[in-house]
Parts: structure tokens; C-alpha cells; sequence
């Protein structure tokens, strides 16, 4: 169990990246999609990639699964914009994993083995081989287009059941081998009225890396179109990480305290 609660804290960032269902982001049963014009679809990310809320709470009913095991647990996140998010992670009605997140920091509490991680941004990009920033990570949570640019040009991406907008052309992604080391290969996938995001693949070919996304249902709080349900999956060299989560009690721009103490009995894990 101890092996457990460490692979826990390692994994906390997982949260924001991880799920599993059965269907991939652009298999449909539905009849083909009227024709939209790329310039519709790219207004449409743009208008919505930049609206999120100052405040946001929610507890997610995780299920977590990797190449090694299974396992279900609850995960209360606290978020100040473009600051801070504080992630907590309960097993059995016991908090054992609490963490913060900033623009240039990775601080991770394990209460079980009574010991502590503190690192740079960079511990992401080490742990789960994509290079994201926090920027990144609080729009995969708050269900927005990851790392989308407007001063960008994006492609459509021709299909007949799915609305779906790339970063680069079809050639250029088969021959990634020519990207720059830092470019991510992301794919958005727009609802079928093409008002809101519907997934995402994002690709890392320099860490040979991908991630699904896929935002299987939303509900509105606040004026926000926020996730309820959803289903990520990480794919790398070192492992195969899916994570189901189900928001719950969601509250956008109410103040909650962000509190993390790391005890001074507390040491570094190992």
C-alpha cells in the first residue's frame, strides 16, 4: 500500500491529463455535418478559448488506470486564474496527496509516507513527457482549447461527421520528423452545432507522446460552458495512462481558501 500512496503523489498532475472510454473523438453514428468554413470554426475556438471563470471549484470522481493497475479515488480542485491550482486527492474519505500548482512550480504533499516533492514546471515534461505550461494545464481542466493562438493559421481537417480544426496541415504531421522540438501537433474537435469543444488530440512528436481528450459532457455553471464528464489518455514510451473523471459540485467565482502545509517533521520523497 505504501508503493501505492507514493505512485499517488507522482501521479497527481495526471489528473489534469488522463481517462478512458470506448469510443475515440471522431467515430460517430450520427449523419454527416452541414459544411462550415474554416474562419466559422477558428472564430468559434477563438471565442472561447480566453473565457473562463476568476474563481473555480470542483470535486472529481476519478478512475484512474495505467500499465500496472487500477484504482478510483476523489479529487477536490481549487484554482485561482492564471495563478495558482491547488489539487487534493482523497482515498477512503482520507486525504493522502494535496498540491499547488503555479505559473513556474510543482509543490506535492504525501500525507501517507509523511513526505514532500518540490520542483520546477519542468517536473511535468519529466513525469508525463509533454512539455505543458500552466496556462495549459488550467485549460484542460476548465475544458478550452489547449495552446490555441489566434494570430495562428489552422487547418480544416477534412471530415464528414466530425468538425475538426488543426495546427498543421495533413503532410506536415506525416513528416513531423521536420517540426521544431518544441511544437505540439494539436487537433480541436468541435460539437456538432460548432459552438463549443468537443476534444482534442495533441501530439508530441519530439517526446513521441499523445494526448486524447475527449469532453463526453458538459454542463453550464455560471455562464460558463464548463466539463462534467471526461476521458483523457496519455500515451508515451514509459506508459499508457487513462483516467475517467466526473465533476461534481462545481462552483465558479466563490471564494475558497488555497491551503497547503508542508509539516516540518515532513521530508523530501524519495
Amino acid at each position: 500500500m505504501t508503493h501505492l500512496f507514493k505512485r499517488l503523489a507522482l501521479y497527481v498532475l495526471g489528473i489534469f491529463f488522463l481517462a478512458a472510454c470506448n469510443k475515440h473523438i471522431t467515430e460517430t453514428d450520427q449523419e454527416k455535418l452541414p459544411r462550415r468554413k474554416l474562419q466559422d470554426l477558428v472564430f468559434t475556438l477563438d471565442s472561447i478559448s480566453d473565457f473562463k471563470p476568476n474563481l473555480f471549484y470542483t470535486k472529481i470522481s476519478t478512475k484512474f488506470s495505467d500499465t500496472n493497475r487500477e484504482i478510483s479515488f476523489k479529487t477536490s480542485i481549487r484554482m485561482v486564474q492564471d495563478s495558482a491550482i491547488n489539487a487534493m486527492i482523497t482515498y477512503a474519505s482520507l486525504p493522502i496527496v494535496n498540491s499547488v500548482i503555479t505559473k513556474d512550480s510543482v509543490v506535492i504533499v504525501n500525507k501517507k509516507d509523511k513526505c514532500y516533492i518540490r520542483q520546477s514546471l519542468d517536473y511535468i515534461k519529466e513525469n508525463f513527457a509533454v512539455d505543458f505550461s500552466f496556462t495549459n494545464i488550467e485549460e484542460l481542466i476548465l475544458g478550452l482549447p489547449v495552446d490555441f493562438d489566434s494570430a495562428q493559421k489552422y487547418f480544416m481537417v477534412h471530415d464528414p461527421y466530425n468538425y475538426i480544426i488543426s495546427s498543421h496541415k495533413k503532410r506536415e504531421m506525416r513528416r513531423n520528423e521536420r517540426l521544431a522540438k518544441e511544437d505540439l501537433i494539436i487537433q480541436y474537435v468541435l460539437t456538432d452545432d460548432a459552438k463549443a469543444l468537443k476534444g482534442m488530440y495533441i501530439e508530441s512528436p519530439s517526446d513521441s507522446a499523445s494526448i486524447k481528450v475527449d469532453y463526453i459532457t458538459r454542463e453550464i455553471v455560471g455562464g460558463f460552458d464548463l466539463p462534467k464528464e471526461v476521458f483523457i489518455q496519455i500515451i508515451s514510451p514509459r506508459n499508457n495512462m487513462r483516467i475517467f473523471m466526473d465533476y461534481e459540485k462545481t462552483e465558479v467565482n466563490e471564494r475558497r481558501e488555497l491551503i497547503l502545509i508542508i509539516p516540518e517533521n515532513y521530508e523530501e520523497c524519495k
